[in-house]
């Protein structure tokens, strides 16, 4: 019994090893570029479903159950009245990332900021995670056509926000 434990955590490590920078990436956009709130929801996420290892051998994606997961911690962490406060707005320190697209993603970073949270996780779900409008339905607990409507609305306030045209914040 203990081997066969000892196989399933070694199991997670490895699955949480290699998930861990995605979910990273998803949350910091889920929460808009908050670095510290998506370290502690991808926390949150690998502590969830380290509890519920055992019982993955049922789920035929794992790290789709993992997006899940993220996306409901963050959207409940939301709903917390505690959840909107913020020390400050501005955005960390970039000066050591070697991208050269760091004022199209600070610009994009501060249109998704903008987005109520629901409409934040469609957009991440369906366009960074590139999840159809039936998988993004699943993961947030709504019907297809509320994805689309979401769709359509947070597309349209994104376009508003940023304009048409965002060739001014690429690269020369």
């Amino acid at each position: 019994m203990w081997q066969k434990r000892q196989g399933r955590e070694d199991e997670y490590a490895e699955f949480a090893t290699a998930r861990a920078g995605h979910l990273y990436r998803s949350a910091c956009l889920l929460t808009a570029g908050d670095t510290h709130l998506a370290e502690d929801l991808v926390q949150e996420t690998l502590g969830r479903l380290y509890v519920r290892w055992g019982r993955m051998a049922r789920v035929g994606n794992p790290a789709g159950y993992a997006q899940t997961v993220l996306t409901r911690t963050f959207l409940a962490h939301q709903r917390r009245r505690s959840s909107r406060e913020r020390a400050t707005d501005t955005f960390p320190d970039v000066s050591g990332a070697s991208d050269g697209d760091a004022p199209l993603r600070l610009t994009l970073l501060d249109a998704l900021s903008r987005l109520p949270a629901k409409d934040r996780a469609v957009v991440v779900l369906r366009y960074w995670e590139d999840r159809s409008v039936e998988e993004t339905a699943d993961a947030l607990n709504v019907s297809s056509a509320a994805v689309r409507t979401r769709c359509v609305r947070a597309l349209g306030k994104l376009r508003a926000l940023l304009g048409e045209d965002l060739s001014e914040y690429a690269r020369p």
